[in-house]
């Protein structure tokens, strides 16, 4: 198994979980994927994936069919039938070629079924509409919550049309809230999510920084947005 992080400029981005048999294979994907500023974790076997899609939280999935331990189209189902899971979009890319394949692993689960050798271009294609279709606020460049707006482009903020001053790690934390409005993160979470799985920080160190986004919130009228749940962690919206 291997794990990657690649944050562009503009701020956190989408996270890919990648299971694929064939060395090769994956290792042409995985570079693809963050050539185009996505962050991966990839691993070679289907057991593992089903773990990492719990740990990882992945905004898509990509999926070899043969996959050791549990196969792909099997993966493809579990996750299709987890709640943490149900939604997130499933691409299979495999060498399977017949028609009868094609359409098992549609009516598995999968949003979309990529022949091997695949065309690079085409297949970031197909990541970009899924994600655009089912989580557009993964892609879009304008994040907007209500009277808030996140322009990601040029990494600024704005509440109804004063600046918001945030640094490098307040932003990538308000860009992850502002994604999913409304879902509660615990500590570790956001600190995987945020600052990555390999990050050597205290989890407490969640609060010093959500705190220094309320702050830069309130300083311009926005109160009351990034709300504190009791033994859960935080939400916003």
């Amino acid at each position: 198994m291997v794990r990657g992080n690649n944050v562009s400029v503009g701020g956190l981005r989408p996270i890919v979980l990648l299971a694929d048999n064939d060395v090769a294979s994956q290792s042409v994907l995985r570079q693809l994927l963050l050539r185009n500023a996505y962050r991966v974790a990839s691993t070679d076997d289907g057991g593992e994936a089903l773990l990492m899609a719990r740990d990882e939280k992945p905004d898509l999935v990509i999926l070899d069919w043969p996959l050791p331990t549990i196969s792909g189209l099997e993966v493809c189902r579990q996750l299709r039938s987890r709640k943490d899971t149900r939604n997130v979009p499933i691409i299979m890319v495999s060498a399977r070629r017949g028609e009868e394949d094609r359409i098992r692993a549609l009516d598995t689960g999968a949003d979309d079924y990529v022949l091997k050798p695949f065309s690079e271009v085409e297949l970031i294609a197909r990541i970009t509409a899924l994600l655009r279709r089912i989580r557009p606020r993964l892609v879009t460049p304008v994040i907007q919550e209500g009277k808030l707006e996140m322009h990601r482009e040029a990494l600024r903020v704005r509440f109804e049309g004063l600046e918001v001053s945030l640094g490098p790690t307040e932003y990538r934390l308000l860009e992850f809230f502002l994604q999913y409005p409304g879902r509660v993160f615990s500590r570790q979470q956001l600190l995987d999510s945020v600052w990555g799985t390999e990050a050597d920080i205290e989890v407490r160190t969640v609060d010093v920084f959500v705190g220094r986004v309320r702050r830069a919130l309130e300083a311009v009228g926005a109160t009351g947005l990034i709300r504190t749940v009791r033994a859960g962690g935080y939400s916003f919206g």
